[in-house]
């Protein structure tokens, strides 16, 4: 499971997908819908909000707008009505570990993709963020 820090316009078409996919998996798992994943590191920054399901809905309802962007039709109906929500942070080094992942990620998966983000110059946060200072999270396995 990969809930990305990054914002969702940087993934192909199958990480964007993906990224749905595993956030309706994720918001199962935070409503106690399902055995697995129960201690997925990547959830705990949603665990550690005050109202962890809403808060990954928010994050859901970021991808399922880029979704709309890009001519998809994920289903909006699988997760509640989002209300603004403080922003969370995100460690600066965590953003950029993310964003070189994703590059390894592309360079065989689409190239293209791969090639025209090397020459980002600064990297986009998924808008539930908010990026300070600070290295990288806790929760992340390095790869």
């Amino acid at each position: 499971m990969r809930l990305w820090s990054l914002h969702p316009s940087y993934l192909d078409s199958s990480g964007l997908v993906a990224l749905w996919r595993e956030g309706l998996l994720a918001r199962k798992v935070l409503s106690g819908q399902t055995k697995g994943y129960l201690h997925h590191p990547q959830l705990q920054r949603f665990r550690e909000t005050p109202h962890p399901l809403q808060t990954l809905d928010a994050y859901l309802k970021a991808v399922h707008d880029e979704s709309l962007r890009r001519g998809y039709h994920f289903d909006l109906q699988k997760i509640a009505p989002v209300e603004p929500l403080p922003l969370l942070p995100l460690p600066e080094k965590q953003l950029e570990y993310e964003f070189r992942h994703l590059l390894n990620k592309l360079q065989n998966r689409d190239p293209l993709r791969y090639a025209s983000l090397l020459p980002t110059p600064f990297i986009l946060p998924h808008p539930l963020f908010q990026v300070g200072p600070g290295e990288r999270c806790p929760w992340e396995k390095l790869r």
